[in-house]
């Protein structure tokens, strides 16, 4: 039930991600008026926040107890569906949406360590099941928009949300059982500058493909990030207690599953990005008929997910994951308006198996470079790794999209760019990848406390 509780709490915050890029035509026409900067970042604000926290809450998410982390960050994200559904005005969904994106940063990283207290003899299947439902929850986001926007107005979107997160949250509280608490390191200056740091370069490369990578917010953006990030960095690698050792990076499984884990999040966020728009503005599609179109994306995840943990996370696992994505991009490319579903549903099947394979063991080796005590703080920064790979897969579509006068020549190119990125990534990714795994480091000899 553990699994299967923490696996919904992951499905709930990603599906929100996903979703809401469908809900948009119906808040585009509301009585809100939002104009266009106001759409972006109704979309914008929660992937914003939900990336810059995600380290700092993660490693809060291991002091307080994962278990309490997880309810907590339940208990916000329905309170946030709720404010965002009766919003009077743009602000105040922003509002609601800038408080999911926290409270998915607080329960996303504890769900990944309640399963590896829970099931410390079989880290494997938790961690596959928990990168799975990663991609999961995207396309369960567009099924439940689809299904709710069919015959309703965008508010139902947030409203269906919020009696689901805390039924799961009852269902957490009652079944789940308590599991170790450890002193994870905080640093309220280093939250500051990690947060202002990831905030101001995520705003840059969400914001460069509709304002221009030269224009003046964009290039503030960029000249803040870099002296905040070093900061962080320089206090560190001279601190006593810091939030993230950088010297993390130099075991080879983090550095390389890190890389990966973003790579591979990039080339699926950019087909997410304009999978939806290209199914109903080319080929016709309903919303409720897109959001069971992309299905196998899902089936084929879950599937190979299982074949690759008995696999384990070896590199030529990595690899030929990372290949089957860019080979599915690449097929995607030359889908066009009189493509028959069923090649399509082929295309998408390849681009999944490539994610079921690569996904477990990318975060395996995050995670096996890191001490059980730090489980927390090592799913944030698989998280964030993520996010920000997911960011630059927007923005590089997004870019690619903008110079192009025809839409669907526009996908079609920034597919192939997406594959091309991915590639070159993923060979460095795989290359930094230990020839022989690294044992999965025993728990701190400290006597944890309870939650």
């Amino acid at each position: 039930m553990t699994l299967l509780l923490m696996a919904a709490t992951v499905v709930l915050l990603q599906a929100m991600v996903a979703g809401i890029n469908l809900a948009i035509p119906s808040l585009a026409g509301s009585a809100l008026h939002p104009t266009h900067t106001d759409l972006v970042w109704v979309v914008d604000t929660y992937v914003l926040v939900f990336a810059a926290l995600l380290i700092p809450l993660g490693a809060l998410g291991d002091r307080i107890g994962r278990k309490r982390a997880v309810l907590a960050g339940l208990a916000l994200f329905a309170a946030s569906c709720v404010i965002s559904a009766l919003a009077p005005n743009v602000l105040t969904l922003q509002i609601g949406r800038a408080l999911g994106g926290a409270a998915a940063a607080l329960a996303q990283p504890a769900t990944l360590g309640v399963l590896l207290a829970v099931h410390k003899d079989n880290r494997t299947k938790a961690i596959t099941v928990w990168t799975a439902a990663l991609g999961v929850g995207g396309i369960a986001g567009n099924l439940v928009a689809g299904t709710v926007l069919r015959s309703a107005s965008w508010p139902w979107f947030f409203a269906v949300f919020a009696p689901a997160a805390a039924l799961v949250a009852l269902l957490t509280a009652a079944l789940v059982p308590q599991v170790p608490r450890f002193p994870a390191r905080t640093s309220a200056t280093d939250t500051v500058l990690l947060v202002a740091g990831l905030f101001t370069l995520l705003y840059g490369i969400i914001e460069g493909p509709s304002q221009g990578w030269t224009s003046a917010d964009v290039l503030l953006a960029f000249a803040l990030s870099g002296p905040l990030l070093l900061a962080f960095v320089l206090r560190g690698l001279r601190g006593r207690r810091p939030l993230l050792d950088p010297r993390v990076f130099t075991i080879p499984s983090v550095r390389a599953g890190t890389l990966g884990v973003g790579a591979s999040f990039l080339a699926l966020f950019g087909l997410f990005f304009v999978n939806a728009q290209f199914l109903q503005e080319v080929k016709g599609y309903s919303p409720l008929r897109t959001g069971f179109a992309i299905l196998p994306l899902a089936a084929g995840m879950m599937v190979l997910s299982a074949v690759a943990s008995r696999l384990g996370p070896g590199r030529r696992v990595i690899g030929a994951g990372m290949g089957l994505i860019a080979l599915g991009l690449v097929l995607l490319s030359f889908v066009h308006a009189g493509t028959p579903y069923v090649w399509y549903a082929l295309c998408l099947l390849v681009t999944a198996a490539g994610m079921g394979l690569c996904a477990p063991a990318l975060t395996s080796g995050v995670l096996h470079g890191l001490p059980p005590s730090q489980a927390g703080l090592g799913s944030g920064l698989n998280s964030a790794a993520r996010e920000v790979g997911a960011a630059l897969g927007v923005a590089v579509i997004g870019s690619v999209l903008n110079s192009h006068t025809s839409f669907s020549t526009g996908v079609a190119t920034g597919y192939r760019v997406l594959a091309a990125i991915l590639v070159a990534l993923g060979a460095v990714a795989v290359s930094m990848w230990p020839r022989v795994s690294a044992p999965t480091p025993e728990a701190p000899t400290d006597a944890p406390a309870l939650v």
